[in-house]
């Protein structure tokens, strides 16, 4: 025989409690997808989009000067 009581019931009150912690997990988790989706996600597409044009022109002014350098002759 045990000279400890038993212990309480968990009842509603530990249930309860896993519940408003994941309703609130997922409250949080909704918010940080729409602020990905609203922020971040535009302004790396506006970023990339720059960066790409930028790779662009330099490209563009590497073939320039290749296309020169070739009309113009092999130097001695």
């Amino acid at each position: 025989m045990s000279s400890y009581p038993p212990p309480p019931p968990s009842g509603p009150g530990v249930g309860h409690r896993i519940e408003e912690a994941m309703e609130l997990i997922e409250m949080e988790l909704r918010h940080a997808i729409a602020y990905v989706n609203d922020e971040v996600i535009p302004q790396v597409r506006s970023e990339s989009i720059v960066a790409m044009r930028k790779m662009s022109d330099t490209l563009r002014n590497l073939a320039d000067r290749m296309d020169k350098s070739q009309q113009q002759g092999p130097r001695a």
